[in-house]
């Protein structure tokens, strides 16, 4: 689905989708409240969010692989595999699944380390320990009581806030940021802004910004840009930052698994406007093999104000015996 526009104001549609607002609030509190967590003997560490999609999670959760892949740890990631058709737990095989089987964030995440999807979070925990994972990072679940979290780090986009401060469906909160807080172990907020109400001062916080990796070759450029994400106006504004020239734009749903007509007016528009097709690497996963080659892809980073930060939480986190 598309970010629908009241989620940003209260006006009248908001208001009167409040009950169902409470409604999931309060299905969500006796979630937390009475589901009893499985534990498991390695480092559980989840980046989730408050709001739904948007907030930059998944590229987070890609820097924290390659800090584990770099650092020499066999991490496995684990996802539910929004989108996907299998329910697992199943190990994500790139050259043989596509997003329909699993969804496009974990065919993202397995370019990086090993990756599960599991709609039982349980169940796919317990594949990545028999597979010799030393620790698990759950891209989203969050909201899932599922599994005790060894660290749990909430994702807050500076662009996006929380936007008009209400819960599903009346707004884009998964739940009250205040009870969220109380759960999380630290935060990460990208692209700083006064958006941002005050955080606990005890609260571990770490700064970041999100940018185009391989933004050179297009600046200058007549681009078409497109793409399926929950606020697209994020990358059209990232790559009118590099000194592209859009020309034109075309938003889908986020997930949005293009048809061969969605293929085939964005190949119209290129060649009239005599513009370069270009998406993110999330868009390029659901497009087919031999349409990617007619289109530029974008990967997105993430750049933290201090990386040492993120050394030190994650050493602490995975050499317990040198915390006394």
């Amino acid at each position: 689905m598309k970010t629908p526009s009241f989620w940003n104001e209260r006006n009248l549609i908001a208001t009167l989708l409040l009950p169902f607002s409470h409604l999931y609030q309060t299905a969500n509190l006796l979630r937390q409240t009475y589901t009893k967590p499985a534990r498991f003997p390695i480092p559980v560490i989840c980046i989730g969010n408050i709001t739904a999609g948007g907030s930059g999670k998944t590229p987070v959760a890609l820097h924290i692989g390659t800090w584990m892949k770099k650092n020499n740890v066999n991490a496995f990631y684990l996802s539910r595999g929004y989108g996907g058709a299998l329910g697992g737990p199943v190990l994500v095989d790139p050259k043989k699944h596509t997003a329909h089987d699993v969804g496009d964030e974990p065919l993202l995440l397995a370019e990086i380390l090993p990756t599960i999807v599991a709609k039982t979070r349980v169940e796919g925990a317990r594949l990545a320990l028999q597979k010799g994972a030393r620790a698990i990072i759950m891209d989203d679940g969050f909201q899932n009581p599922s599994i005790a979290k060894t660290l749990s780090i909430v994702v807050i986009d500076g662009k996006i806030g929380f936007g008009n401060g209400r819960l599903i469906p009346a707004g884009p909160l998964r739940e009250q940021p205040g009870l969220a807080l109380r759960r999380a172990h630290a935060v990460i907020i990208l692209n700083r802004s006064t958006a941002i109400p005050p955080l606990p001062p005890e609260m571990l916080t770490l700064y970041a910004r999100t940018r185009l990796e391989n933004a050179d070759m297009l600046k200058g450029k007549k681009i078409f840009a497109f793409c399926g994400l929950a606020y697209p106006h994020k990358f059209f504004d990232m790559l009118t930052s590099v000194g592209a020239k859009i020309v034109g734009t075309q938003t889908f749903a986020d997930h949005h698994n293009y048809s061969q007509t969605d293929l085939n007016k964005l190949l119209a528009k290129s060649i009239t406007e005599d513009a370069a097709l270009v998406t993110t690497r999330k868009d390029a996963i659901r497009l087919p093999k031999e349409f990617q080659d007619c289109v530029a892809v974008m990967d997105m980073a993430i750049e933290f104000d201090d990386e040492r930060l993120l050394d030190g939480m994650f050493h602490y986190i995975l050499n317990p015996h040198e915390k006394a």
